[in-house]
């Protein structure tokens, strides 16, 4: 038996998987692993050019553009190894990271682990994070009853709900879904990702049913360069890193999939708070944009444009609440 199976999602980026899978092999050191690629029916030459270079790999075909949550739980169904690594393809492994990570990883309590995610230029991403109650993080990407929340916060001195940079091994709740290595005798008890999302947030709530198995942790002395958002940019047209964009597809998606997590991982009435804060955005964010444009002119940080663009993201997932609300199997893909 293999010592990890590295899985790694594909839809329309044979470049991003080729320069990664380059990273993993040349940092593999002594590892044992093997690699599966999950193609989300791509309907390109990735398959062709990918096994060009690296035939060794095992290529799963799904037959429909599948999302991140289900193409990874195929590529676990089919793993052979008793450590799984979820590898986004946008990453660039250093120093060995995947080796050294399984190392520590093995033969320790935690159940999970994550490394520190760098950005190309080398400052950090967030690679660990932790729970808040009722997942009030997520009103921070509103334009501006985000900013009110951010400063009620710092007022009140309350927790980041995430790492900024781990220096060293700290310990979280959730970690990135660009490196996650889990054991699979957790995932037994946990289940598998829950196949009602389709992109963004299903790794937080997994990680919400595996935290209850065990501890995680990021080694954050390990480093991996995280091309952050590149992936799915090309997917939705969209622009920008992480996910205070609500305002085009790639911003439904992130809109639609964090009300999704709230009513799984805190119950119907913490999304129903959610829900009536977002709609008190709405007025509140066209006063900000009338203001901002009479002070500040074409230098306002939003425009009409954005608002008009939130106001229908919004109203698509307020379409959506009842099945929400009922929490019962309904794939929440907007492409």
């Amino acid at each position: 038996m293999t010592d990890l199976s590295i899985i790694i999602v594909n839809y329309k980026t044979p470049d991003l998987v080729i320069d990664c899978l380059r990273t993993v092999y040349a940092q593999a050191g002594d590892l044992s692993f093997e690699v599966i690629v999950v193609d989300n029916a791509s309907g390109d030459d990735s398959r062709q050019r990918v096994m060009q270079i690296f035939p060794e790999i095992r290529w799963l075909a799904m037959d429909y553009n599948a999302g991140f949550a289900r193409s990874n739980n195929e590529g676990i169904r089919i793993s052979q190894s008793n450590t799984v690594l979820l590898l986004n393809s946008d990453t660039l492994i250093e120093d060995r990271a995947i080796e050294r990570s399984y190392a520590n990883f093995r033969d320790s309590s935690y159940i999970a682990c994550g490394v520190q995610l760098l950005n190309l230029d080398r400052t950090p991403q967030i690679s660990g994070n932790y729970f808040m109650k009722g997942g009030l993080n997520y009103l921070l990407p509103l334009p501006y009853l985000g900013s009110l929340v951010k400063k009620a916060g710092e007022l009140f001195k309350v927790a980041k709900p995430n790492v900024p940079e781990a220096g060293d091994l700290v310990e979280v709740d959730w970690i990135n879904g660009a490196f996650l290595m889990v054991k699979k005798a957790a995932i037994k008890l946990a289940g598998l990702m829950d196949e009602d999302f389709f992109l963004y947030a299903e790794e937080a709530e997994w990680c919400s049913r595996l935290r209850r198995q065990g501890k995680m942790c990021i080694y954050g002395q390990l480093h991996v360069v995280h091309l952050q958002g590149a992936s799915a940019n090309e997917t939705f047209g969209s622009e920008g890193k992480g996910y205070y964009n609500l305002y085009d597809r790639k911003g439904l998606q992130i809109m639609l999939s964090t009300f999704v997590r709230i009513r799984k991982q805190f119950g119907v009435g913490w999304f129903l708070f959610h829900v009536v804060c977002y709609l008190l955005e709405v007025p509140v964010f066209l006063a900000g944009v009338w203001v901002s444009r009479v002070f500040y002119g074409r230098r306002a940080r939003y425009t009409f444009f954005q608002f008009r663009q939130y106001c229908k993201n919004f109203k698509i997932v307020l379409g959506k609440s009842l099945t929400i609300i009922r929490n019962k199997p309904y794939f929440y893909k907007v492409l």
